[in-house]
């Protein structure tokens, strides 16, 4: 079963092989229309009736609503009646201004789950080359849920271009993510300026990669770092669990030459090709129900907290 109930994409197939295709520089209004993306969220009171014999009177719960697709009528969730709903043209409206003056450009954009979350993804028109054309492109990740589950989230991502790898970053001294509770009101223009989307901004991230694709990094090392970051700690204890012999494998046959792109002269025995290594077995291999589950944990979940304790651990490598 698909996660992804609808979406857009320039370019190639998405991870899937599902989507609707679509020229470059389209409107937003086509995306919304091609990325199923149309329609509002809506709310309505909570109502029930008491299990009473002879009580048929319907009551209403104050504290809680229903959302609703306005398209199907399809229930979303019950929430807090103070919760801030964020539409799904609202995702979409995100990137108009960073489009027509920013040079950015729409690559997917859909609904997950039935309609619980909403992402866009845009290229920003930033990029890296590292020996052997190895090619780092910037994009600007946006997404919300409606079922609790996720912050509205603004997120700066790379993805390597040779496997599609994708790695949260952080730009100068910015997070490079700005969340956003649904107790508060989504502001986009002030979400960007938090951001501060800015070309200099770029510059820290790659002479950080261009330092992990120089840093060589002994097998020993490797082996070491792998182990430590798939190490966990017990649940509401101290206690650390070592990492399973599977994964530790897993990630190690990469790094030592299973990985696409693992020859190249920017990862061969550096610390680059060993943090590719990890965000390929967390958006590739990792075990999952599905790829598009596989996929959600790795952009919003446990593969994205992954992902940037090994940005971390390998900065330690070049420190």
């Amino acid at each position: 079963m698909h996660l992804v109930e609808s979406m857009a994409y320039v370019g190639d197939k998405p991870w899937h092989g599902l989507g609707n295709p679509l020229f470059p520089h389209q409107p937003l209004e086509v995306w919304a229309q091609r990325a199923g993306m149309d329609w509002r969220i809506e709310s309505a009171d909570v109502r029930y009736l008491p299990n009473i014999p002879d009580e048929q009177t319907v009551q209403i719960y104050p504290d809680q609503k229903v959302l609703y697709r306005s398209d199907t009528r399809a229930p979303l969730s019950v929430v807090s009646s103070r919760y801030q709903v964020v539409q799904p043209a609202e995702i979409l409206e995100f990137y108009r201004d960073l489009i027509d003056v920013g040079g950015y450009e729409m690559e997917t954009a859909g609904v997950l789950k039935e309609g619980r979350k909403l992402w866009a993804l845009a290229r920003t028109g930033h990029s890296v080359t590292l020996k052997g054309k190895d090619t780092v492109n910037g994009y600007l990740l946006l997404a919300t849920a409606c079922d609790g589950t996720l912050a509205t989230t603004a997120q700066f991502t790379s993805v390597r271009v040779v496997c599609n790898n994708t790695l949260a970053i952080a730009l100068g001294t910015n997070t490079g993510s700005v969340k956003v509770g649904h107790r508060s009101q989504f502001d986009a223009q002030a979400v960007k300026q938090q951001l501060g989307i800015a070309t200099s901004s770029w510059v820290g991230f790659m002479a950080r990669i261009q330092a992990l694709s120089q840093c060589r990094v002994t097998d020993q090392a490797a082996e070491a770092y792998i182990k430590t970051l798939l190490s966990t700690k017990a649940a509401n204890s101290d206690v650390v669990v070592p990492a399973g012999d599977r994964a530790v494998k897993g990630v190690l046959d990469l790094y030592s030459g299973n990985a696409m792109g693992a020859d190249l002269l920017s990862s061969k025995g550096t610390a680059w090709g060993l943090l590719n290594s990890v965000t390929e077995y967390v958006d590739h291999h990792r075990r999952s129900r599905s790829l598009d589950h596989r996929r959600d944990a790795a952009w919003f979940g446990q593969g994205a907290t992954t992902k940037q304790r090994a940005w971390e651990e390998s900065l330690k490598l070049v420190a």
